[in-house]
């Protein structure tokens, strides 16, 4: 059964068409991420599931309802800008979101203190926000998002302005909502974490779904690379069989590394091959799977870090 469900949803602002006629649905317990450049559309439509603002046109159902205000009890939503009152301890800013939700100060507190010390804040549970570092403040967030035990988590760019390590912790935490029943929908713009996670992606380029489906399906759209080490012309590459784009990755002056996209279907042998007769200078070659990166800029054109709605309309009208 679908946890959440969105049909043919549209939304304007004035002139500007921020979503359009935006269809896709996330499985109960599913971790489905929402992927697209800045400006694509995600935290517009994520405002809309949340009834935070309505949609133009279109259908929404989460949960049954058609209205996220109506289950906001049963959500958790960790928004894209950050917040806790810097005075607070963890523990009472967990306690306090809680209770917005409905929970007994005092189970708050006992599932803060529960909660922190499974994700290693135990020790700080004490401090004061403002002595945390962005990375434990981050974790608190997440944590008083979900102390509820929310059935539906919506995630507006968790990973941003994390290091690694806080990046695999944050991971781990999102596995761990799913493990107990949760239903996780995360926008992001970086597709590694996505890959590593998800049952289920959506990428949206422009408004627009230009993909549903799983990792591996998004994969399939898209061919394998050859990477290409030597004094090699980008030119001669690109002549090679079964050759379709030729990326320069690095260049010393004395080599360069190139990346080939092979044509669907095709393999590398013909293009090596083409390459040792034709006495190319290749001192090294290994073949790529393509990642979800290399898929959403084949389906939508885009790169995830591209910006072009917010350039084309203002920042402030197209989040």
């Amino acid at each position: 059964m679908a946890a959440l469900t969105l049909e043919s949803v549209n939304k304007r602002y004035g002139s500007f068409q921020a979503v359009k006629d935006l269809s896709f649905q996330v499985e109960k317990g599913a971790i489905c991420g929402f992927l697209g450049p800045n400006g694509a559309g995600k935290t517009s439509t994520l405002r809309m599931i949340l009834g935070l603002q309505p949609a133009t046109s279109g259908a929404i159902d989460i949960l049954g309802a058609d209205d996220g205000r109506k289950v906001r009890d049963r959500i958790g939503f960790l928004p894209e800008e950050r917040g806790l009152y810097k005075k607070m301890t963890p523990v009472d800013a967990i306690a306090f979101f809680g209770a917005l939700k409905g929970l007994p100060q005092s189970e708050g507190k006992k599932r803060a203190r529960d909660m922190l010390e499974q994700q290693g804040l135990g020790a700080s549970r004490n401090k004061k926000m403002k002595e945390l570092s962005k990375g434990m403040a981050q974790k608190v967030q997440l944590i008083a998002s979900v102390v509820h035990r929310p059935e539906f988590v919506i995630l507006d760019e968790p990973f941003s302005g994390l290091d690694p390590v806080n990046q695999q912790g944050l991971e781990a935490m999102i596995r761990g909502l799913a493990a107990e029943g949760s239903t996780v929908l995360f926008s992001t713009h970086v597709m590694q974490h996505a890959e590593r996670l998800c049952d289920k992606v959506v990428l949206l380029a422009r408004g627009r779904k230009a993909f549903e489906g799983t990792v591996d399906e998004a994969k399939a759209t898209t061919s394998q690379f050859l990477e290409l080490e030597g004094a090699i012309a980008p030119e001669a590459v690109s002549a090679l069989p079964g050759v379709e784009k030729v990326e320069i990755l690095s260049d010393d002056g004395e080599a360069r590394v190139l990346r080939a996209a092979l044509q669907k279907g095709q393999g590398g042998q013909a293009a090596l091959k083409a390459a040792f007769i034709g006495g190319l200078d290749v001192r090294r070659f290994e073949m790529r799977e393509p990642t979800l990166h290399d898929a959403f800029i084949h389906l939508t054109g885009d790169r995830p870090d591209e910006d072009q709605s917010v350039r084309a309309a203002g920042s402030e009208i197209a989040q």
